[in-house]
């Protein structure tokens, strides 16, 4: 445990005062900086609205505050005007209103702005523990830009307060580093919890089916109005994984509840091995306590939380940030809602970016398919006053209630159909007229039956050679493949359907041979192989997937017409489903397989997967991951 001198006030009482006499050290005219989240120093905060009416023209800059915020009363309006660079709720209404500067800026760059002098500060009223005998002291729970802060200020006021938990890590300061100290005894903010909406547990559980066991876990700040913090939601859907590793900027009740839980080792972390890495924390007190000189937890400030070349280190990266909006190229903002600016850049593009350069990494944007008016959040185009954070070009998965859709090396067309096959339903089909309306699909496209049908990307063509020189050229299943699936069906063995279906069924409705081509391509994916006929392509195999989205495994079946089979066309099927399902960000195939059908074991067991196979009742059980 950490020894706090307990002599200190006595020992340096030359630089201590009362929050009223260190506060009149604030001129007109200054930039004075906040500290962040739950470690904002209110007392310090008081005592700078208490002295308004000796002030003007103040600058406030702050990073994300937790505060009641006074100094957005319209009183103070010839007095303070705030600067932030991320927007939070209890100054939003400035910034609705018009009366706040905003500041869009990386996370990563905010510590090089205030050394380099751009942005000075003249004022810095930032919170700290007691200090120990060495005369050391934490600034707790908000390392983040703080620390760069209190290095480049011309005058340090502290707020030294022994409820602040002393945080191990690059977390200290040398209290002749500091101007003024600030004794105080009061609670630190913390943050209460809201419902999670059915909504969010949606998303939340789709996004956990993508992290794999030993992943290093982001959680992003933003919240999405009506649905909360999303990412901060996933925590307890990844209570059932192994060796999980934090990166993060925040640290939660949630993340505590996680390593609580047994869940995180970090064991498997390529950086930073066995230590959770945050900048700043807000929660409840029981975290506060959780944190005090926790050995497991390295506070860091935020140019080393936020390097991507930092973060792309770490194997199986998996960032989790959320969106206001997408529009179907891709373009993500998270910044600005209904043409006004609402929180911020944040760490979305520095841990977007490190999550892209990680081996095995996944960066994943998550929103609410609809906004609290029912509008739809995935458009054609942005709407007016919407800012790009990030780019399309840089998009990996985006999730939404109705599923996950990968576009990292996507065509335009490709995730065009994607974003709509996970948007509201009542939106799809708006969606789609627009995107042909745009060109960002061919005309072709087009509701079947009512059913919006998305097919034909490019990756999903391929061909196959046989050794005799025959081409088999192999392609989305389309609506108009339906007769040739019935002709398929029929000529079929019967112990080849047997194999297929596990029954000795004979017989195929229209319905059941309208399902086998009405698909959409990004759950359900089919493809078939085909020779050109006089009459039109004649299907001698069908391969398919059926995705799991909860586990983010895909059943995967397929069958090959009698006469060519013992060509190769099965292991060639299987590769190119594979290879499909790679694309579309999943992580692996199910299987079920009867005892007698050894071929089909036999390409699963020689694919190159990792593969776990069951046997219950004559029938294997096959999970193979990629």
């Amino acid at each position: 445990m950490v020894e706090y001198d307990s002599a200190w006030q006595e020992k340096y009482r030359d630089m201590i005062m009362t929050p009223q006499k260190a506060l009149a050290h604030v001129k007109s005219g200054n930039r004075v900086f906040l500290g962040t989240g739950c470690g904002e120093p209110v007392v310090l905060v008081e005592a700078l609205v208490k002295n308004a009416r000796n002030l003007a023209d103040v600058e406030i800059v702050e990073l994300l505050t937790k505060g009641e915020a006074p100094y957005i009363d319209r009183q103070y309006a010839e007095t303070f005007k705030v600067n932030s660079f991320f927007i939070g709720g209890n100054v939003r209404s400035l910034y609705q209103e018009g009366r706040g500067d905003y500041t869009p800026i990386l996370m990563y760059d905010i510590p090089a702005l205030l050394k380099s002098g751009q942005l000075p500060l003249d004022v810095a009223l930032i919170q700290v523990t007691p200090p120990d005998s060495r005369g050391k002291m934490s600034l707790g729970i908000s390392v983040d830009i703080v620390k760069s802060a209190a290095e480049n200020a011309s005058l340090v006021i502290a707020q030294v307060n022994p409820q602040m938990p002393w945080t191990r890590g690059d977390s200290l300061v040398d209290v002749y580093d500091l101007d003024i100290l600030v004794p105080v005894d009061v609670p630190l903010i913390e943050r209460k919890r809201d419902s999670v909406p059915e909504v969010t547990k949606t998303i939340a559980q789709l996004v956990a089916a993508l992290v794999p066991d030993g992943a290093t876990i982001e959680f992003g700040l933003g919240t999405v109005p009506g649905f909360g913090r999303i990412p901060l939601a996933v925590a307890p859907y990844l209570k059932e994984k192994a060796d999980l590793g934090i990166h993060t900027e925040l640290i939660s009740d949630e993340v505590m509840e996680l390593i609580e839980s047994g869940v995180v080792t970090g064991r498997r972390k390529t950086v930073d091995r066995a230590k959770v890495i945050g900048s700043f924390a807000m929660g409840s007190r029981r975290l506060y306590d959780y944190l005090d000189d926790n050995p497991l937890f390295s506070f860091r400030p935020t140019q080393y939380v936020n390097d991507a070349n930092v973060i792309g280190k770490h194997n199986n990266m998996v960032t989790i940030n959320m969106a206001l909006q997408i529009d179907l190229t891709g373009q993500v903002s998270s910044d600005s809602e209904n043409g006004k600016f609402y929180s911020g850049i944040g760490g979305q593009v520095d841990f977007n970016r490190g999550a892209a350069r990680s081996s095995g990494g996944r960066p994943i944007i998550v929103m609410p398919s609809t906004d609290s008016e029912g509008r739809s959040r995935i458009v054609s185009r942005l709407s007016p006053g919407a800012g790009v954070v990030i780019s399309r070009g840089t998009v990996h998965y985006v999730v939404t209630e109705y599923g996950s859709a990968y576009l990292r090396g996507k065509s335009v067309q490709d995730r065009t159909l994607a974003l709509i096959s996970i948007a509201h339903p009542e939106a799809r089909p708006q969606l789609l007229k627009e995107a042909i309306e745009a060109k960002y699909i061919r005309e072709e496209f087009a509701d079947v039956e009512g059913k919006f049908v998305v097919a034909s990307q490019s990756f999903m063509r391929t061909k196959f050679l046989l050794k005799d020189g025959t081409e088999i050229n192999f392609r989305p299943i389309h609506p108009t493949d339906e007769p040739r699936m019935r002709d398929l069906l029929y000529n079929l063995s019967r112990e080849t359907l047997y194999y297929r279906f596990m029954s000795h069924q004979e017989r195929f409705g229209q319905r059941q041979i309208q399902n086998f081509v009405y698909i959409d391509h990004r759950k359900d994916v089919a493809i078939v192989g085909v020779l050109p006929e006089a009459y039109g392509d004649e299907i001698i195999a069908v391969g398919r997937y059926y995705l799991d989205e909860r586990s983010n495994r895909a059943e995967v079946a397929f069958v090959v017409r009698d006469k060519w089979q013992n060509k190769g066309l099965g292991t060639f099927v299987f590769k190119h489903l594979v290879n499909i399902a790679k694309a579309n960000g999943i992580s692996g195939f199910t299987a079920e397989v009867l005892r007698n059908n050894n071929r089909m074991q036999a390409i699963f067991n020689h694919s190159g997967l990792n593969v776990t196979s069951t046997i219950e009742e004559g029938v294997y059980s096959y999970i193979m991951d990629f």
